[in-house]
């Protein structure tokens, strides 16, 4: 996303802009809080029983997609006008010479609050990587920025509970740091691809940002950008997400669920595991399908570890990865971080 500096004074209807993103903030909240009946209603218009698996099935869909997107659309503008603080150089130059641990800490805090898919976040991997970050640092970023979002975060709020979310956020930042750690420790940089090893070697000094250069109303624009870009690469990833998670939510019996992804099962969480690497989507598209599971009877630490694994370890990811990373790397990347999920998904099985 290309960010645009203002040269000249601020016009004087500035404030039509600070009127119209209030006006949008109070529209959205009124028009959120009538979704429920607005699903009622559409569900009605079909010709099935609502307590039917197609009616449940119909209702679950027509809550869940604008739900979802109203939420992505807000909590996106709103990450937006963030990043505008936040310029790749000014990452950079913020995690350039942080000791290990340190600097894992803080790369893994600044994929919080970078909305990316696990494929998206890969150019600001090789920014910095090229830019001589510590490779421990920059795993730590490209496993907290698809899997720990303010996007995830927001959804697992808003769909299954604030508890979620938070166990969720602690965890998933807790496995982006020790895995880039441990990565860290291992000394791979010789495994990178030679001429990504090369500008690695070679990196120079940061540059400055001039962000901070740009007006409010600039900001708001990169917000709406924002908007249009991301939401241009996930609409059809949450449709198809919440179709599955209507599916689940409506036909998929329930003791079933249990016995598939079941607590007393022990091979349950490494068969999440397995079954989401596949599966590539963004916290978007699967959170729906989580609620389902969750909905469902399916045990916790086994969603999160599907979750987790269908968000950090997808497979164009790894596709992607190949140009920079040599085969040997990206194996020990995907063991770390497989390592970490399922030692998640079965610690939260054993405590709930």
């Amino acid at each position: 996303m290309s960010v645009q500096t203002s040269t000249h004074p601020a016009p004087r209807n500035d404030w039509l802009w600070h009127l119209g993103v209030v006006a949008f903030v109070a529209i959205w909240w009124l028009v959120y809080h009538q979704l429920i009946p607005f699903a009622e209603w559409l569900t009605a218009l079909f010709p099935v029983d609502r307590h039917s698996h197609t009616g449940e099935a119909l209702a679950f869909f027509f809550y869940d997609v604008p739900k979802v997107m109203m939420l992505l659309t807000l909590i996106v503008f709103a990450m937006g006008v963030v990043r505008s603080f936040i310029s790749p150089e000014r990452t950079r130059a913020l995690l350039a010479g942080r000791r290990a641990g340190v600097g894992n800490v803080l790369a893994a805090l600044l994929g919080v609050v970078t909305p990316f898919c696990s494929c998206s976040a890969v150019p600001l991997f090789i920014g910095l990587v090229s830019a001589g970050v510590p490779l421990g640092v920059t795993f730590s970023f490209l496993i907290s920025a698809p899997m720990v979002n303010e996007v995830a975060l927001a959804l697992l709020f808003g769909l299954v509970g604030w508890k979620v979310a938070v166990i969720y956020f602690v965890f998933g930042l807790g496995v982006a740091i020790v895995a880039g750690w441990i990565i860290g420790k291992l000394r791979l940089e010789g495994w990178l691809q030679d001429w990504v090893r090369d500008i690695h070697s070679g990196a120079s000094s940061p540059a400055t940002t001039e962000g901070d250069r740009l007006s409010m109303v600039d900001r708001y624009r990169l917000g709406i950008e924002a908007v249009r870009e991301i939401f241009g690469r996930v609409w059809l990833w949450i449709i198809l997400g919440i179709g599955m998670g209507a599916l689940i939510h409506g036909y998929v019996p329930e003791d079933l669920m249990a016995r598939i992804m079941g607590a007393d099962a022990w091979w349950s969480v490494p068969a999440a595991v397995i079954i989401g690497i596949p599966m590539y989507t963004n916290a978007a598209g699967v959170i729906p399908i989580v609620e389902a599971l969750l909905g469902k009877g399916a045990a916790l630490g086994t969603v999160l570890a599907f979750m987790m694994s269908v968000i950090a370890l997808s497979l164009p990811e790894m596709i992607i990865l190949r140009q920079v990373l040599t085969l040997r790397l990206i194996a020990v990347f995907a063991a770390v971080v497989g390592s970490g999920i399922l030692a998640v998904g079965f610690l939260f099985n054993f405590l709930f």
